[in-house]
């Protein structure tokens, strides 16, 4: 009995000892939930000011717009004491900022490579188009043609400055669908003076 004993007391003993750690690591989660997480949502926030800096606004507007709506629901639940559920919210917050912030990074350079091309298009086409109108005053092209022409060219000029301003201000979005107009009007201007002047050289030969 005595043998028994000894082996049920350092079983015992060991059973304390292993059982210790997990008692501890329950102790801990249950403490981690029964306060507010306020570094993983300061993290989550500075996370979102990082992705609005980045251009994530513009650039990966859901993304972004998910980020502040899960930070949202985190102090939601803090002011519902549900704690566990407001660290599950502002950790979804931070990973999407992040993501917004990539995605932003991503979106602003294929912008910005696009609004390139079409600036470098739109300036080698310039120089076509006062050609063109040029050529208009000293054939003497119909005058309704040629004021059409020289009022497109004016505010074509006018435009192509906005898209500068809006490049040299890193605002490629507002740059990009100008410049696209901008390459197409001066496309239909050429296109109208050269039938202009073709119409009219024929009438001369008659």
């Amino acid at each position: 009995m005595a043998k028994l004993g000894t082996w049920n007391d350092y079983t015992q003993r060991m059973f304390s000892r292993w059982s210790l750690p997990a008692s501890l690591v329950a102790a801990l989660f249950v403490l981690g939930c029964a306060e507010p997480p306020h570094k993983e949502m300061d993290q989550a926030q500075g996370a979102i000011d990082a992705a609005r800096a980045a251009g994530a606004e513009q650039y990966a507007g859901d993304e972004y717009t998910a980020a502040l709506d899960a930070l949202k629901r985190a102090h939601d639940a803090v002011a519902q004491s549900d704690y566990r559920l407001a660290l599950n919210n502002a950790l979804d917050s931070r990973e999407r900022a992040q993501n917004a912030a990539r995605q932003a990074a991503d979106g602003k350079a294929q912008v910005r490579a696009e609004v390139e091309r079409h600036q470098a298009e739109v300036t080698s086409l310039m120089p076509v188009v006062r050609a063109r109108v040029d050529i208009a005053r000293k054939t003497r092209a119909p005058r309704p043609v040629l004021t059409s022409a020289t009022q497109a060219l004016a505010s074509i000029e006018a435009d192509v400055q906005k898209a500068g301003e809006a490049v040299k201000a890193g605002d490629y979005l507002a740059a990009r669908p100008l410049l696209r107009d901008i390459r197409g009007r001066i496309g239909k201007t050429i296109t109208d003076l050269d039938q202009a002047t073709t119409t009219q050289s024929t009438r001369r030969r008659r």
